[in-house]
């Protein structure tokens, strides 16, 4: 008897969870980022783990990816990038500030926090967010499954509709692109004398 093909399994429930995520909820952070790149606020990434890896990147793209020359650039951070200053926090006070607090120094009102987190029950992803609507920032949360608790933290929250954490973590990076991507076109499209 032959084995099931893991390769293929993978690929096509893949496959299936990508068509399930909604469009809409992606326009809508999309709208988010547009705005906060139109009044030149800052962007904060957060993750743990491979959510930490794909807040990295995002930031990269939303730095990068977005350039239109003579225009405004993005201020992303990712806050899992200062390998110092988590440990520092974390050792120094609890694993669940390492966000916050790095946050602290920066954040406005009207900056964007974007909170990645496949359970949705990180606490110091749900710290971060809290203080953020405390500092009348808008919290955006890549997510999964059901979105734990941070989808009703969430201003906006994209969930990638599987229990699988592999489909969720693709899922993030699949966002990010075409959120990058549809970012540029939209900057591209943006009269110059709106700034």
């Amino acid at each position: 008897m032959q084995k099931p093909d893991p390769v293929k399994i993978y690929l096509e429930q893949l496959e299936k969870t990508v068509a399930q995520i909604s469009r809409d909820d992606i326009w809508s952070v999309i709208q988010e980022l547009m705005e906060a790149w139109r009044k030149q606020k800052q962007v904060f990434l957060l993750g743990n783990g491979g959510s930490s890896a794909t807040a990295s990147h995002m930031a990269n793209d939303l730095n990068k990816l977005t350039i239109v020359e003579g225009k405004p650039r993005f201020k992303a951070v990712s806050l899992s990038d200062n390998t110092p200053l988590v440990t520092a926090w974390a050792n120094d006070t609890d694993y669940e500030k390492i966000f916050v607090e790095q946050m602290l120094n920066f954040l406005q009102a009207g900056d964007v926090v974007i909170g990645i987190s496949c359970s949705g029950n990180s606490r110091n992803v749900l710290r971060a967010f809290e203080v953020a609507k405390a500092y009348g920032a808008v919290t955006i949360a890549f997510t999964g499954d059901s979105g734990g608790q941070l989808k009703n933290l969430a201003d906006r929250c994209i969930l990638i509709p599987s229990s699988h954490i592999g489909h969720q973590e693709d899922g993030h990076m699949i966002l990010d692109h075409v959120i990058a991507n549809t970012l540029k076109e939209l900057i591209e499209a943006e009269p110059i004398s709106a700034h």
